[in-house]
Formats: structure tokens, sequence, C-alpha cells
């Protein structure tokens, strides 16, 4: 399941739909696991792009959302209706060997805590039958429910040690705290034990009024990693961990064009330290599914080098004719020459994913 930045059609949004859920779902618990159905001849592709921010919704996660009040039975917005075949259709469409899914949640449509701790497996074991099902052409990021973290940590080692799980997905806040809040200290020292990779998703801005006619994602949901990646910066996390290894969606949202108000606010004392920041920015990894080309690249470059960018679709929130006009502006991105071409579409993702590169070497 998602909350996204791309516009839906046929329904409201991922975050408004799971948030006045939530308070019924709290009541429930209890859930079912299986494995998502396969494609008859569905083969996988040996070279190709790795789409880095792809997300699923396989039946047994959908089913239990339905159970628990988060999606309805019938009808409902277009991400809650995703489709296996559609979904290969579109990444052999593209060219994308394999996609690493994920099924970000708002914190709070977990904040019981029975349901946390048997959403999240539901939720992570729907993703791992679909890798099973189709070794590949998928990679998974195991969701982790911040507002427990000691569910999290569990969590974490369960998708890591036992599923396979290509790294864990973590919500910009939680509860209104940022990841750089001391609360979450212990998961990050455990992430880092394990030389994990966290991709770090939206959740929108808590308790803030929306623009009239200006939808969140278009840039509500840009602040909120920003917003997150300046707590990690401030809080030293990166320094701390640096066997971590952090994907900020949506291209960084606004942090690689704030570097120079960053750095003139830390020489006054009034922001993290400059180096530091310098440090962060370079460390990072980014994916491309702001849409990044052609508006955000030239500053992504210089900021942070085609080293640290990964292909990113944003599929299905982003629909297929949008997916389809993104990708090809990456492509004709004048920016990106073809050895940062080879870099962003797989040769990074293969670096960063050492499971999923073996499964595609197969």
């Amino acid at each position: 399941m998602r909350a996204e930045d791309g516009r839906l059609t046929g329904g409201p949004s991922r975050r408004r739909v799971m948030t006045a859920a939530a308070a019924t779902a709290a009541a429930l618990t209890g859930a079912g696991t299986g494995t998502a159905s396969a494609r008859p001849g569905g083969g996988g592709r040996r070279e190709g792009r790795i789409d880095t921010h792809h997300h699923a919704l396989p039946p047994d996660m959908r089913e239990w959302a339905v159970e628990h009040g988060l999606l309805p039975r019938e009808g409902g917005p277009d991400w809650g209706r995703w489709d296996l075949n559609e979904t290969l259709d579109t990444m052999d469409a593209l060219g994308i060997a394999a996609g690493v899914a994920s099924a970000p949640a708002p914190s709070e449509a977990f904040r019981d805590r029975a349901l946390a701790v048997s959403g999240t497996r539901v939720f992570n074991e729907s993703l791992a039958g679909l890798v099973r099902d189709h070794p590949a052409r998928f990679g998974f990021f195991a969701y982790l429910p911040l507002l427990h973290v000691d569910v999290a940590i569990q969590e974490a080692a369960y998708a890591l040690d036992e599923l396979g799980a290509d790294g864990v997905l973590l919500m910009a806040n939680a509860g209104g705290r940022y990841l750089g809040d001391p609360a979450f200290e212990p998961l990050f020292a455990e992430l880092d034990r394990r030389g994990a990779v966290a991709f770090v998703h939206p959740a929108g801005l808590a308790d803030v009024r929306p623009v009239p006619g200006v939808e969140e994602w278009i840039a509500d949901f840009m602040l909120d990693t920003t917003r997150t990646a300046l707590s990690l910066v401030n809080a030293g996390t990166l320094d701390r961990h640096r066997r971590l290894s952090v994907i900020l969606a949506h291209a960084g949202g606004f942090l690689p064009y704030l570097g120079g108000r960053v750095e003139h606010a830390g020489r006054q004392g009034e922001g993290p330290n400059p180096a530091a920041f310098r440090r962060a920015v370079r460390r990072f990894h980014y994916d491309t599914a702001m849409p990044m080309s052609p508006y955000a690249t030239p500053s992504l470059l210089a900021a942070a080098g085609a080293g640290r960018l990964l292909f990113g679709t944003d599929w299905p929130q982003v629909t297929r004719p949008e997916v389809d006009r993104t990708t090809a502006l990456l492509d004709r991105d004048p920016s990106l020459d073809r050895q940062a071409h080879a870099a962003v579409n797989r040769e990074n993702a293969l670096r960063l994913f050492p499971a999923l590169a073996r499964r595609l070497r197969r």
C-alpha cells in the first residue's frame, strides 16, 4: 500500500484514506498471509533498469487492508487496485529488469501496537512472496512501524534475516517526529550493525493546513523528505552510522537545492554544521521519481554526483502514461551522458543491492 506524491485518479489520496481508517483499524487484529499470483511466462530480464521507487499491493496485503477498513471491498483509489500483470507489462515496455517493491503506509495507521505487529508482518510476508514467485523481477523494502521502535527493530531483523529483504522502508516522520529524533537511535544502530539500506518515503507534513487547490504531494511531500534529511544531518545520525545507506525519495525533496542556504545558516550557528551537511549530501542516495529530469538534474549532479542517483518511477501511484513520459524525459536528459545514464538506470542499484544483483545474474 502506498502514500505517495503522484496524482490519484478515481479516489482520494492514500494518506487521507488510511489516516481516516486508522481509528477503526486499531480495534482489529489478525490477518492471513500468502503469495502473489504468478503470470505464466513472466520471465525476467538480465539487463535493464532497476526501479528503486516501485510500489506493490499483493493480494494478501490488499485483503488485510480491506478487512481492517483501510480499503473498500469494491472500487477505491487506483493504487488500491494494483495488478501484477499490468505491472510486469509496464516493466517490460520500459526496459525495467526489476523493481524494489515497497508499501509506504502512514505511521498513524499502525498506532495500535497489536495492529502494528500483525499488519507489518502481513505487509512484509506479502512482498517477500512476490519476490519468491518472481525472484528476477522484484526485490523489496520491509515496512517498519516507527511509532513502535521495538517492534520496528524486531521486524527489521525478521525481514532482513528470514525474508531476505533488500532493505527497509522508513516513513519520513512518525507522530510528528522526524528521523533524527533520539527515539529512533536504537533502530538506526541496529540497521547500521547490519549494513542495511533504508528507503525514506514522505508521509506528509503533520498538522499543516494545505494550500487550497494544491495537492499535498506537489510540495508538502518534498518538504517532508527535506525535513527528515536535515533532521538526520543535524543529529549526526549518518556520521555515527557509517555502514547505513539511506535513499531519499523524489530526488531528496528540496535538499540538494537548499545547500547554500543550509550552509549559510550553519555558519551563523542557526543550522547544521556546513561540513556535516556537505558530507551528508554526498552520502545520501536519491531516486529520480521527483520526476528529476530535466529541471532537477543539474543541481543533483552538482550536489551528489551521478554515482548517488537511482532510477525510480513511483509506479503505480504514477500511472502508465506519466511513467512513460517521465522515463522518456530521463532518457533524453542532456545533463546525463551515456556513462551517467548507465549508472542511474542500473549500475548504482546493483552495487547497493547485492542479493538482487545475484538473482539478476542467474
